[in-house]
């Protein structure tokens, strides 16, 4: 029974980190980032990037290269919401304000900080 219980607990926290949405965030574009001065970090992967003004760190590669990151308010672009809840919790944890985002889908719906995101 205890085993169970801790196997649960696992699966919950697991499930937590990956899908539970991070609050107090806005959604905004990178543009507007960097008027802002915010340092405007992608952590999708190298061939998903295209033309961005950016620091590029893959999520797989941010546990190692974070420290290249200027410490400060951070705009984050991620590929979709599981990547972005765990970029950005990891963030948190090293000590990084993320204070806006942007999903590589996302789709303006002609009001600011509000998008469709269709995934």
């Amino acid at each position: 029974m205890l085993y169970i219980a801790v196997l649960l607990l696992a699966i919950l926290f697991i499930a937590y980190r990956r899908y539970y949405p991070v609050k107090r965030i806005q959604c905004i574009r990178e543009s507007e980032a960097k008027e802002l001065g915010r340092t405007v970090v992608d952590i999708r992967h190298y061939h998903e990037v295209r033309d961005s003004i950016s620091i590029v760190i893959p999520y797989a590669y941010l546990k190692r290269f974070y420290s290249e990151i200027p410490q400060g308010s951070v705009h984050l672009i991620a590929r979709d919401r599981v990547e972005l809840n765990l970029g950005v919790r990891f963030l948190r944890k090293k000590g990084f304000e993320v204070r806006s985002y942007e999903l590589a889908v996302c789709k303006s719906k002609g009001k600011k900080g509000v998008f469709d995101y269709g995934v």
